[in-house]
């Protein structure tokens, strides 16, 4: 069965998967998140290691001056939308549920800079909730390997590998096909060659 041939390779190459994001809080997860958008899990470690030891409270976050917050973000890439997100985020966090960030989609995506596939990466991660976030990454390895059509939007993608997966296994699966992506199953010269999938690979031809 397919399903079991992905999901056992995936649990070989990456048996005890991890965000590559670094964080302390909820807060720090949700903004490293926002943080990532168009940007790279290393980038946003440099940057999130000196802005929460700046500002290391949600308090000292909605009250930072922007332009110093520019200051620091800068390296992500659209530095002043996503100084004002940090700002509101800490803000709407603090003011409205009591420094916790809420355990819901629906409010998440409520937030600045949080869409569907950045609320789907936070409850998955810290709460270990059943959600598959797609991104780039997970995008490209399901339409690679026929789980999504090549024509598939994110959301068209997300549904076809609710599907394909129990729902127990979503979120160590979001995590593994991140870093399948990531590191073999690449955009640019993908590690085809010793890949135990490559016979079920729509570009096995073409890249090998």
């Amino acid at each position: 069965m397919m399903m079991n041939r992905v999901g056992e390779y995936l649990d070989l190459l990456f048996p005890n998967p991890r965000c590559e994001l670094v964080y302390h809080t909820d807060y720090e997860l949700l903004i490293s998140i926002v943080l990532s958008a168009q940007s790279t899990d290393k980038r946003v470690n440099q940057v999130t290691s000196i802005l929460f030891q700046q500002y290391s409270s949600l308090e000292a976050l909605s009250s930072a001056d922007l332009s110093e917050l520019e200051k620091i973000i800068r390296p992500v890439g659209s530095f002043r939308k996503k100084s004002l997100y940090v700002k509101e985020i800490a803000r709407i966090v603090l003011e409205s549920y009591d420094g916790v960030v809420p355990r819901s989609r629906d409010i998440l995506v409520t937030f600045p800079g949080v869409g569907r596939k950045s609320a789907n990466v936070f409850l998955s991660e810290y709460y270990h909730d059943p959600f598959i976030a797609v991104d780039t990454h997970v995008e490209r390895v399901s339409k690679r390997l026929k789980i999504a059509s090549r024509n598939a939007n994110v959301l068209m993608v997300e549904k076809k590998l609710m599907k394909f997966f129990p729902k127990d296994e979503w979120a160590i699966r979001h995590l593994q096909l991140v870093l399948f992506g990531r590191y073999y199953c690449k955009a640019v010269k993908p590690l085809c060659q010793n890949c135990e999938l490559k016979d079920i690979c729509r570009e096995k031809k073409k890249n090998l």
